[in-house]
C-alpha cells in the first residue's frame, strides 16, 4: 500500500511522542490527595456523573482511594436497583411487546380452585394448551383428533380413553382374527402417535 493513499491518511494514530508527552504531563501534575506533594502518575476515575474525567494520585494515594471507591454512593436502595435494571438495556428506553391477552387472564389460584376454568380461558382465545403454554393446533393434529373422532378441544384424557375404546375396536383378536379393520387401526395409531408428538396427549 501506497503511503500516499487516502485510505493510509485516514488511519488514526497518535503523533509520535504524545503517549510519552501524556505521561510527563501526568508525572508533572501533583497528586490530587489533601496535603500530598509527589506526581500524581496515576489516573482514577471521578465517579459518578464524571464519566470519562480522572484524578491523578501517586502510587500510594491511588490504591487508598480504589480501597474505598464506591460508584453508587449517595444513592438509595431503589435508586440502586433502577440502575441495575436500565443497565441490562444499556440504559436506553424499552417498551412491552403485545401479549396474548389468554395467557394473561390465567391465575393460578382460579384454577385450583376450579380446574375446568382453565379450560374456559383456552376455548375464548381459540387455542389449545400444552406443556409450554397455549398454542393454535396444527392441520395435522386436527386431522389427527378427526381420525379419533375427537374436537378441537379434547382433553389428554379423552385422547388417551377414545384411543384405547379404538384400538380394542378395530384390533383383529377382537374381531376373531378378521383383519379387515387392520388399515383403520394404523390410521388410529398413526394419529395417536401424531397427537403424543405434539405433546397433546
Amino acid at each position: 500500500m501506497s503511503t500516499n493513499s487516502k485510505l493510509f491518511d485516514s488511519i488514526g494514530i497518535k503523533p509520535r511522542g504524545a503517549k510519552k508527552a501524556e505521561e510527563e504531563a501526568r508525572a508533572a501534575a501533583e497528586c490530587n490527595w489533601e496535603g500530598c506533594e509527589k506526581p500524581g502518575t496515576h489516573k482514577a476515575p471521578k465517579g459518578r456523573n464524571y464519566e470519562g474525567e480522572y484524578v491523578n494520585f501517586c502510587m500510594e494515594h491511588v490504591r487508598e482511594y480504589n480501597k474505598n471507591y464506591n460508584y453508587f454512593s449517595g444513592l438509595g436502595d431503589k435508586e440502586i436497583r433502577d440502575f441495575q435494571k436500565e443497565s441490562m438495556t444499556g440504559h436506553r428506553p424499552t417498551w412491552k411487546t403485545a401479549s396474548n391477552r389468554a395467557q394473561e387472564e390465567i391465575d393460578p389460584e382460579k384454577l385450583r380452585a376450579n380446574p375446568t376454568w382453565f379450560n374456559k380461558v383456552r376455548d375464548r382465545a381459540g387455542t389449545r394448551a400444552t406443556g409450554s403454554g397455549t398454542r393454535q393446533l396444527k392441520k395435522l393434529e386436527l386431522t389427527a383428533l378427526k381420525t379419533l373422532g375427537l374436537d378441537d378441544k379434547a382433553t389428554k384424557e379423552d385422547i388417551n380413553k377414545k384411543y384405547k375404546a379404538l384400538v380394542k375396536l378395530n384390533h383383529p383378536d377382537a374381531n376373531q382374527g378378521d383383519r379387515s379393520t387392520e388399515d383403520r387401526l394404523r390410521q388410529i395409531i398413526q394419529a395417536y402417535k401424531q397427537l403424543k408428538q405434539a405433546g397433546l396427549c
